[in-house]
């Protein structure tokens, strides 16, 4: 370790934003703050549309770091490097002065779907999926297309896009770049060429000084401008040094960055990443390779992700519609471990989020299967959606295993969903796999990530050495056949919807 300090992680979710100062010498957490206390507005002006204000991530990173300098003593101007988590796939079109055009096109926004299955037919779905390992789909070029197509008066104002991270580390530091990574999760990424996918952007008709310069993930990107420092009670030239989505990071804050090494995350979406050194895709595009954030073209690092986008948000829609005022999240967990495991016959589908890209881009909505008025209780509605939560993971993790993923202990924090005792046990007990859960979240893993791109830690385990497991859950075997039974009806409700 160069010197002593602290290290500072931002995590922009489309939930809330959320920062970590850390002790850089030991790795402990000083201080951590979220705003907003409640979630953010997801705007929908049509069925299957979500846009956020960028400004309002911005204006919360603010509020988050003041509530920081408000909870220790440290003096943030002794930070020494920050790292930026972000939302993944998210759009943002600034003109020439750095100024949004319009609010963001999220991740969890399905309007580009038909855009990008034209491409794959237009390139091709040899080219597509050898090149770029996967379909353009819903992704931030085919959201920019929808743009150029729909909207041509802001089109033709746009000076660069950017994703989410890029956003606030332009905020920041009044720099516009990019990642590998960052390129890969919008499809714009030639896994063959190890460089920027022109072809995608000579398709859409996208102008290549629209997209931004790229830096190494792990690198010093940019400096904190002084008026940003002086309102944030940094140091002026604080270096930015790593940025990641939120789904590498989540990866990265568990230390998984080796081939079959596993992570999981059930917050708003619920997605599980497989890492591995072999360029693969499947045909489907059911589950999609991105660039992993400690790839290197002589040592390619990708990861496998799944994502299921109705997860966290169909739990707090049981406690917020179903449950009414008062209900809390272990109230829940506990009336739900009260119904039986299989829940006498009721299935919960939990797609109520947009189109799935486990469903090839369907969008079938949620729906509650099988309620037997004499027999079903809230618990059994509490079990079976948790249950239907693990059961479309599983969905996911089936084409993993066809892809030659193995899946024998997978990591995630302990938070979220993996806070519910049942959920880690339905999980570990359905996958077939070791669950560990550990206390750390994606802010701490973009801390962490900054003092390796600052050259503040000599490596990756140096980084984690203080990393701890908190919880180890085995897969309940007594369970196995009731799992097993029940996901096969599960799978056959699927298919008939």
């Amino acid at each position: 370790m160069n010197g002593n300090g602290y290290l500072i992680g931002y995590d922009i979710g489309s939930s809330s934003i959320k920062a970590t100062l850390l002790e850089s010498e030991t790795g402990k957490v000083v201080a951590s703050a979220i705003s907003p206390e409640k979630e953010l507005e997801i705007i929908a002006q049509k069925p299957g549309w979500a846009e956020q204000h960028p400004n309002s991530w911005w204006q919360h990173v603010k509020k988050a770091t003041a509530e920081i300098r408000s909870k220790t003593t440290a003096n943030l101007r002794d930070v020494k490097a920050i790292g930026i988590s972000y939302q993944m796939h998210g759009l943002i079109l600034v003109d020439d002065q750095k100024r949004p055009l319009r609010p963001s096109i999220i991740w969890c926004d399905s309007r580009a779907v038909d855009i990008g299955n034209k491409a794959f037919s237009d390139i091709g779905n040899e080219k597509c999926l050898s090149r770029l390992l996967n379909s353009p789909g819903n992704f931030t070029a085919s959201k920019l297309k929808w743009v150029k197509d729909n909207e041509p008066e802001v089109f033709n104002k746009i000076f660069k896009i950017m994703l989410p991270g890029d956003y606030i580390a332009m905020k920041l530091t009044g720099e516009i770049a990019t990642t590998p990574s960052g390129l890969s999760e919008g499809i714009m990424w030639d896994f063959q060429r190890h460089e920027r996918a022109d072809f995608v952007l000579d398709n859409y008709g996208i102008p290549h000084d629209m997209i931004p310069s790229i830096a190494p993930t792990f690198s010093i990107q940019g400096g904190v401008l002084k008026d940003v420092a002086d309102e944030l009670g940094l140091s002026a030239g604080t270096p930015i040094a790593y940025r990641a989505g939120d789904q590498p990071n989540n990866a990265l804050s568990l230390n998984v960055l080796n081939p079959g090494e596993i992570a999981a995350t059930a917050g708003t979406s619920g997605v599980v990443y497989g890492v591995t050194d072999l360029s693969k895709y499947d045909p489907a595009c059911r589950v999609n390779t991105f660039v992993h954030v400690n790839y290197l073209p002589d040592s390619p690092r990708y990861g496998i992700l799944l994502c299921v986008n109705g997860t966290g948000i169909l739990n707090r829609w049981m406690r917020t519609t179903l449950c009414g005022p008062g209900m809390t999240y272990d109230r829940m967990n506990n009336l739900a471990q009260q119904a039986p495991a299989g829940c006498d016959g009721l299935l919960v589908l939990p797609y109520g989020n947009g189109a799935e890209r486990t469903l090839e881009n369907r969008a079938i909505q949620a729906s509650i299967n099988g309620i037997n008025f004499s027999v079903h209780t809230q618990g059994h509605l509490l079990r079976a959606a948790q249950e239907g939560i693990v059961f479309a993971l599983r969905y996911g993790l089936d084409v993993m295993r066809e892809m030659g993923v193995s899946i024998h202990v997978v990591r995630a924090g302990h938070a979220n969903m993996f806070q519910s005792p049942l959920f880690a046990e339905v999980f570990a007990t359905s996958i077939q796999a070791h669950l560990e859960l550990y206390n750390t979240d994606g802010s701490q893993g973009a801390a962490r990530g900054a003092g390796v791109g600052a050259g503040l830690y000599k490596g990756f385990n140096q980084a984690f050495s203080n990393l701890k497991v908190v919880n180890r859950i085995q897969p309940n075997n007594k369970l196995k056949s009731v799992y097993d039974d029940t996901y096969g009806r599960w799978k056959e409700l699927v298919a008939k919807s």
